[in-house]
């Protein structure tokens, strides 16, 4: 378990602002920077969200979720809300080089955790949901047309300088956006934690002095989206001719991305191109007039992680943190796994619930999955749009040698090509295989009514501790060692039954059984244990019944307010490896 001692100036700091007395600033009002906010806000943490522009912005950057980010969304209760922007259930059919089809991918089982696995949006209508949500929390404060040109630190939070454009101050608005301002001159705010969601050109980055390591390529790719379209395929198109390299994605409303790779004489990167090279490139997809281009830009793209997330009391989420090629879809949605994971450890440290020490997880817990998917997108973009007719061959040859095998046609539409996510280190404890692991989302059947219900409803927002199938004398050796005490805030209690058996209805804990079989595949490995379950739905531990005791010394000093760690406590769950 990483459990790092507090050392220094910056301890004391951190232990002094635990109480929350200053609400937390995010710069940055794109999807990310909303995210976290709406996140923040429904676990009861003032929020002031600064946004240099003057509104949410109005370009289709980002265009896929998945289904993590949608069970995140749904812990702000947003989740039925964004399903009504969304192509929901929407897969990626890869072309060869000759535009035959290699193959369909939809991701794995597509509701395993309560959603569908890949679905497609426009970005102004997620920010306006996300915005519009915002405002109705008492908790948030939303401002526009302000931007951060300053930050410091003292013995009690940050103190970020800002500076409004205009008169009237954010966009003429104050407080979720009913009046105020400070004018264009620069006002300070006190907060006690900054989160940097300001994107690629992050200030925060700068001002913190924060590097980038990674490469910047220079391949010039043309995106244009456009209405009026055609197109009704619920399912994105790769089309891996290397002649030209293209990607087509339908959306609702006959909304289409276009994307292809430019040559070297066709444009270059942050110069709009003509319309006759957008026509010209469309053309074998559709005929196109220019009112029917929503937007159309030349970029190239980065593969860079910033070398530290957290400086002091500033912390980075999203492109801010990490910058990746497009071709995976997973740009958005690693910020938004950045959000689930820091939401609910500065709401735990904002409610001096537990100590600051909390925070220094987040990065090792984030940054090995952020930087494999950077590194991931980079190979697929190089395998799939490769501009080599060698590459390209090679590349149809293998997936088409691949098709013809169970597991290998599994790999392929199943995209276990993408890296997995596991958490090894942070808010973790012991070996089993569960551990660090996402646990899924399935129906479950809620006594007294059985009515099914997904599993996060039962689990609520804080951490849960479930035990598979144990006997009543384990939960009463639970209390003795500790738990549910042992995380900080109040830990729920939950009763799991497997197989076809009614879950028993008690007054001291709540039970869950298994509607479909889903709930057995998912815990059946933790058969007569305990499951320590993160508010981020992430597993810290699997526990029997006789490792309660050290699981909860080892745990505690990181999830209780100023709690102090001792060696032994950090070297119990590694005396027990398998449990």
């Amino acid at each position: 378990m990483t459990a790092p001692e507090p050392s220094g100036p910056e301890a004391e700091r951190d232990r002094a602002g635990a109480a929350g007395a200053a609400p937390v600033l995010v710069v940055g009002g794109g999807p990310v920077g909303l995210t976290v906010a709406n996140l923040l806000a429904a676990r009861g943490v003032r929020v002031v969200v600064v946004e240099r522009n003057a509104g949410t912005s109005d370009e289709a950057k980002a265009i896929s979720l998945d289904d993590e980010s949608l069970r995140t969304l749904q812990a702000a209760g947003l989740a039925e809300r964004v399903l009504e922007i969304v192509v929901p259930g929407t897969g990626t059919r890869y072309h060869d080089r000759n535009g035959r089809v290699l193959f369909h991918a939809r991701g794995p089982a597509p509701y395993r955790l309560g959603y569908p696995f890949k679905n497609q949006f426009a970005q102004p209508e997620l920010e306006r949901v996300l915005l519009e949500a915002l405002r109705a929390r008492p908790e948030a404060e939303v401002r526009f047309s302000t931007e951060l040109v300053s930050v410091a630190e003292d013995e009690t939070g940050a103190v970020a300088g800002l500076r409004t454009a205009g008169p009237d101050g954010p966009n003429g608005h104050g407080p979720n956006g009913h009046g105020g301002g400070h004018g264009g001159g620069v006002t300070e705010l006190r907060a006690s934690w900054v989160l940097g969601c300001d994107g690629g050109r992050s200030t925060i980055r700068e001002l913190r002095g924060i590097d980038m390591t990674g490469t910047s390529h220079q391949d010039v790719w043309l995106v244009a989206d456009t209405v009026g379209d055609h197109h009704d395929e619920r399912f994105g198109m790769h089309h891996g001719s290397p002649d030209r390299p293209a990607v087509v994605v339908p959306g609702r409303g006959g909304r289409c991305r276009y994307e292809f790779r430019l040559r070297p004489d066709e444009g270059e990167k942050g110069v709009e191109p003509d319309f006759g090279t957008v026509r010209r490139l469309i053309a074998p997809y559709r005929d196109i007039t220019p009112d029917q281009v929503e937007r159309c830009t030349a970029y190239t793209f980065n593969a860079v992680v910033a070398d530290r997330w957290r400086d002091g009391r500033c912390l980075l989420l999203g492109d801010a943190a990490h910058m990746m090629p497009p071709f995976a879809g997973q740009g958005l949605n690693s910020g938004v796994r950045d959000a689930a994971n820091l939401a609910w450890k500065v709401a735990e440290v904002w409610h001096g619930r537990a100590d600051a020490r909390l925070l220094d997880t987040y990065e090792p817990e984030r940054r090995p999955h952020a930087a494999a998917t950077v590194a991931f997108s980079e190979r697929l973009g190089d395998v799939v749009m490769t501009t080599s007719r060698r590459r390209a061959l090679v590349r149809d040859v293998a997936a088409r040698a691949l098709l013809l095998t169970g597991p290998g046609r599994r790999y392929l539409t199943e995209m276990r090509f993408r890296p997995r996510v596991r958490h090894e280190a942070g808010v973790v404890a012991g070996a089993h295989p569960l551990t660090g692991t996402q646990i899924p989302q399935p129906r479950v059947l809620v006594p007294p009514s059985l009515r099914p219900r997904l599993l996060d409803e039962v689990l609520g927002d804080g951490p849960a501790l479930l035990g598979v199938d144990v006997p009543d004398a384990a939960w009463a050796r639970a209390r003795a060692a500790g738990w549910p005490g042992a995380a900080g805030a109040a830990v729920r209690e939950v009763e799991v039954v497997l197989g076809d058996r009614l879950p028993r209805a008690t007054g001291e804990r709540r039970a869950v059984a298994d509607a479909d079989g889903a709930l057995e595949a998912a815990l059946g490995a933790a058969r007569g244990r305990f499951v320590l379950v993160k508010p981020d739905r992430y597993i810290a531990a699997v526990m029997g019944p006789a490792d309660l005791g050290p699981f909860a010394a080892a745990l505690a000093p990181l999830l209780r307010a100023g709690g102090e760690a001792s060696p032994d406590a950090a070297a119990a769950p590694a005396a027990r490896p398998n449990s």
